[in-house]
């Protein structure tokens, strides 16, 4: 299976099904010297981790992850860094009865007209459990962009249709529910309403938003590797995402260009910033120097109770009722995974326009 591998220098490789042995991760060109260990990363795996609240899967897995590689007296070597989780909670029998037929929203059909075979417990590779290895790496990537000055603020702006009113927006509240919404209200009416669909044998989704602040300016390349256009591929790579917007995103569409541009203006210290920022932070494909910012809209999940119709694989439509331990909504746990996929993304970028001018190489290599 090829499509396992993203980036060009911060280059990242996962691996690992939902039911297998484990999970776990590859990073190529981690810089040597970074102060490392498994207390950096876990801490945003439990962001992600199963069974935390009645808003997720019932399924109970530590995530503790092992650093197998690439890490010598507490510091990088510039070596592969390899990174794992077990799996330890797997229940494989629940999955049995779906390899004769294809669940509605799910690659169950797709991964066989592709390979003709398929590893039918909880999704193998499609399983969102996948996203271990992504926040595992997003936790080294984040961990240099901080020292660098760049910071992430990302949490729930939506579930189904209630939405955070900004108004109200408390950075302090995303981490005082479970649904990581910076509005009480919101997240008590949110949490309402995944609480009455489940209720209902349905499930619900919604919206994740993420301010990334201190990117300078000129990080990202024209054409085929615009910063927003790898941000956008490297975000709908995650399972269940099915649109990605930077800034005003779609609502675009509805605006004249006298709105929709941003003026430029000089800060207090004399620096070119602008007076708005619809573009969210980039323009041409490169940042700006402003705050970036994103969106992710997760479809909701779909493993539900409710019955549904599909078809098997002998060619019968049949109706189902799909069991196992599933999330009524991903939205909570992505959020961490849109943070981690952005800061990957970001990072190599920042790598790759070292060498953008001779003043950036002269500086770096004469004495």
């Amino acid at each position: 299976m090829a499509g396992s591998t993203l980036g060009t220098i911060f280059r990242i490789s996962t691996w690992g099904e939902s039911h297998g042995t484990a999970i776990g991760v590859v990073i190529d060109g981690c810089p040597a010297g970074l102060t490392l260990n498994e207390s950096d990363i876990q801490p945003f795996l439990n962001r992600r981790k199963p069974g935390q609240s009645i808003y997720s899967t019932p399924r109970s897995e530590d995530d503790t992850v092992e650093i197998l590689s690439g890490v010598f007296d507490g510091r990088t070597t510039g070596t592969p860094i390899s990174m794992i989780v077990y799996n330890k909670s797997q229940q494989s029998k629940d999955y049995s009865e779906i390899a004769s037929y294809y669940r509605p929203g799910h690659a169950d059909y797709t991964f066989d007209s592709k390979y003709g075979f398929r590893d039918y417990r909880g999704g193998g590779r499609s399983s969102a459990r996948e996203t271990i290895a992504r926040v595992a790496a997003g936790a080294v990537a984040i961990k240099i962009l901080n020292q660098l000055g760049i910071s992430f603020l990302t949490y729930t702006k939506s579930i189904g249709h209630i939405s955070i009113d900004y108004s109200k927006f408390n950075e302090k509240e995303i981490y005082n529910n479970k649904l990581y919404m910076p509005d009480a209200d919101a997240a008590k009416e949110a949490g309402d309403y995944i609480v009455q669909m489940t209720k209902e044998h349905d499930s619900v989704g919604g919206c994740v938003e993420a301010i990334i602040k201190g990117v300078p300016a000129g990080i990202g390349d024209t054409v085929f590797e615009k910063l927003d256009a790898n941000l956008a591929k490297a975000i709908m790579s995650i399972g269940a995402v099915k649109c990605v917007e930077i800034g005003d995103g779609k609502e675009v569409s509805r605006m004249t260009g006298s709105l929709d541009n941003d003026e430029f203006c000089l800060d207090d210290q004399k620096n070119i910033t602008k007076k708005t920022n619809h573009a969210g932070g980039i323009l041409g494909g490169m940042s700006d120097g402003t705050d970036i910012i994103l969106r992710a809209s997760f479809k909701a999940t779909p493993s539900i109770l409710k019955q549904q119709t599909t078809v098997n694989k002998d060619n019968e439509e049949i109706e189902i009722s799909i069991k196992g331990r599933h999330d009524p909504i991903v939205v909570p746990r992505a959020v961490v995974v849109v943070e981690a996929m952005s800061a990957i993304t970001i990072l190599d970028a920042l790598l790759l326009n070292m060498t953008a001018t001779m003043d950036g190489i002269s500086r770096f290599y004469k004495k």
